[in-house]
């Protein structure tokens, strides 16, 4: 029987076998996939030891009113840190309201504003210019001095990079470029000078995405050295940890935590060096209503901070 066109006849099934798995693992490098943007280079760690704790009580409601723009209430009443020399606990009674308006185009573009009840009004601006181009602006206006600020980004992006030219209020300007290498590997890195007060830095960054996990590594010329890695174990457990090492103070700490999403809720945890241990509790009452409990205890400053809110709306 003649053998397949394309097969040697006197090579081994399995040798064949072999050869055509190593042909299929050849890397096009002309044809990379586009990697995160370098402000996202850790969103994933983030998202598991970065949730959004608070102390105190917290409601939160998005009326939409079609498909492109929602109204947004916010009441909160609880507690804030007031820093203080000597680092000890002082917490301060604090209630706030928040009114919002987000806009969403159907194409992709976004204005979104928030207003406080003590004056402090929030945005943020993006507009895509083109398929490779887009521009982003946000500002935050208060009354306290110096509290006032305000960025605008140019987004750039290619088949297999993506950039980002930065202006900031106080004179700051910054840039950084982000390239795959291979299909699972991006570096890149980012420059900034702050005229005002005459200081300028440089980092480099890599970022390595598997299947099921997440590695990631900077170094700034300021001395700070971080790194992040994420696994996923399951479909609703994933692990997380970060590193961060400050060369010049001769500081580290580090951190380890867990993202578990079951069919109704979503629990995140974490510990770290410092002795601070946290978790977060996303509840899934009903369609567009979840409840949400939030702890993080300090067993060495003993400060305790322990929080309950409701979201309602998507």
């Amino acid at each position: 029987m003649a053998a397949p066109a394309g097969q040697n006849p006197f090579m081994p099934a399995t040798a064949q076998a072999a050869v055509a798995q190593q042909e299929a693992k050849k890397v096009d490098y002309r044809d990379l996939p586009q990697p995160v943007r370098y402000e996202e280079l850790q969103r994933e760690v983030m998202m598991s030891l970065k949730p959004d704790l608070f102390e105190g009580l917290r409601f939160d409601l998005t009326k939409p009113l079609n498909h492109n723009f929602a109204l947004s209430h916010s009441i909160f009443m609880g507690n804030i840190d007031v820093p203080t020399a000597n680092q000890q606990v002082v917490k301060m009674p604090m209630g706030t309201y928040e009114f919002g308006a987000n806009l969403v185009t159907n194409s992709g573009n976004l204005a979104l504003g928030r207003i406080t009840s003590d004056g402090r009004l929030t945005g943020r601006v993006k507009y895509d210019v083109s398929g490779f181009a887009a521009l982003k602006s946000q500002f935050q206006i208060a009354n306290e001095k110096g509290m006032s600020q305000a960025m605008f980004d140019a987004d750039f992006k290619g088949k297999d990079w993506n950039g980002q030219l930065k202006w900031g209020t106080s004179n700051f300007y910054g840039a950084n470029y982000f390239q795959s290498v291979t299909p699972s590997l991006s570096v890149g890195g980012e420059v900034f000078y702050l005229a005002e007060q005459q200081r300028s830095g440089f980092g480099l960054a890599a970022r390595h995405a598997g299947d099921k996990h997440v590695a990631t590594a900077q170094v700034a010329n300021t001395g700070l050295v971080s790194l992040t890695y994420v696994q996923k174990i399951s479909d609703k457990v994933s692990l997380a940890s970060d590193f961060m090492w400050n060369l010049n103070s001769r500081e580290a700490n580090a951190s380890f935590g867990y993202d578990y999403v079951l069919r109704q809720c979503r629990l995140r945890g974490r510990i770290d060096t410092d002795g601070k241990i946290a978790a977060f509790l996303e509840e899934r009452l009903n369609v567009g209503v979840n409840f949400v409990l939030s702890a993080e205890v300090d067993h060495s400053r003993g400060d305790y901070k322990f929080g309950a809110g409701l979201t309602v709306g998507e």
